[in-house]
């Protein structure tokens, strides 16, 4: 195959990821509404949404594949294959973690913990890996430094949100009136609640990761893969 024709090919890789990136986060922010409004269909519409992505991952997968096949590529073009493929993997897995937003929503009964500012983290991880994309679109290496360092603000929000649900269930009452039902539905209020903010988390986590990727793509260096 033409040099041509086989660099045609690797600029559509990356436009093919980041047209992946933006179906994902549009499922997550799907999720995050879902999740604040209570709303079983979008929760639906989310859920059902996984596969699509699913199907994406596959078919950039074996363009990947493909790509390492059709001849030697040299060191730079390898980089990118292989960057490209590490970062539809995160993708992937953000699309799972939104489909779980979905689930979270069709488990609730209430409102529950009102001061958890739930939509703001999750705004916060989104901005993280459109940014993170936008750091693999343009070859950005300090962008992906600055990532790595919004991330640790995310942790510190996700942590002190994991803090005041936990305090508030040390701190409860549960007297001699409160039915075994009642203790359930508090259990099981508090644990999708954490299980929320862990995998807003782990969103933001995967962005990390897709800035790490990026500057291993540029640059050759592995200093914020962990």
């Amino acid at each position: 195959m033409a040099r041509e024709s086989y660099q045609d090919r690797l600029d559509g890789l990356r436009e093919d990821v980041l047209y992946m990136s933006e179906v994902v986060l549009e499922r997550l922010r799907v999720g995050l509404d879902a999740l604040e409004r209570k709303d079983d269909d979008l929760a639906r519409e989310v859920i059902e949404g996984d596969h699509e992505v699913n199907e994406l991952y596959l078919d950039l997968e074996q363009d990947c594949i493909d790509l390492l096949a059709l001849q030697q590529p040299v060191a730079s073009d390898l980089r990118l294959i292989a960057a490209s493929f590490k970062i539809i993997t995160d993708l992937e897995r953000i699309g799972d973690l939104a489909t779980n937003l979905g689930d979270y929503t069709l488990d609730a009964r209430r409102d529950v913990y009102p001061e958890v500012d739930i939509q703001g983290i999750g705004d916060a991880t989104i901005a993280l890996v459109e940014d993170a994309m936008q750091a693999y679109a343009a070859e950005d290496v300090d962008a992906c430094f600055e990532i790595a360092e919004r991330d640790d603000d995310v942790d510190d929000r996700c942590e002190a949100a994991s803090e005041t649900v936990v305090r508030d269930l040390i701190e409860r009452e549960v007297d001699e009136g409160t039915t075994d039902e009642e203790v359930e539905a508090l259990m099981a209020d508090v644990s999708r609640m954490l299980l929320t903010i862990r995998d807003l988390e782990r969103v933001g986590d995967h962005g990390v990761n897709i800035a790490a990727r990026t500057l291993y793509m540029v640059e050759n260096d592995d200093e914020l893969i962990y």
